[in-house]
């Protein structure tokens, strides 16, 4: 897929942001990515939500391989093929990518943190008795 065939392809759903990653493109809408358009295929992100609509459509879920075992990302799934020749229904499940991205977005952020009381702290001897302490100890090394 090239980056002109994606333009094309994301006409229905608006603009997109399209960036170089790994071995094809980011995919992404206000600055939230979607979408992966990968050699093995366009994957969109998913979640409970989502998911379900994938499966029913035989889908299968992001997986790359590794020297040691195959990984299995299940928050990316593959477009079902019919989707390319029907940009409009495209442009639905591309909307529905992009709420899943944005609720995943809003679980990853950290949490206000309440902000305890700092406990009482010693006030610092005025400058001047520590200043004058200083003096003392010069004058006795002298004597």
């Amino acid at each position: 897929m090239d980056r002109e065939f994606l333009i094309d392809l994301f006409a229905d759903f608006g603009p997109v942001t399209i960036r170089r990653m790994f071995s094809g493109y980011g995919i992404s809408s206000d600055g939230t990515n979607f979408a992966l358009a990968l050699r093995a295929g366009l994957y969109f992100r998913a979640d409970e939500a989502t998911i379900p609509q994938y499966e029913a459509e035989g889908s299968k879920p992001f997986q790359y391989q590794t020297r040691a075992r195959t990984v299995t990302v299940n928050s990316y799934w593959q477009l079902p093929a019919r989707l390319f020749d029907d940009t409009e229904e495209l442009g639905a499940w591309a909307r529905a990518a992009l709420a899943a991205a944005q609720r995943a977005a809003l679980k990853k952020r950290p949490k206000a943190r309440k902000v305890a009381k700092a406990p009482p702290t010693k006030k610092a001897a005025p400058k001047k008795a520590a200043a004058k302490k200083k003096v003392a100890k010069r004058a006795k090394r002298r004597r």
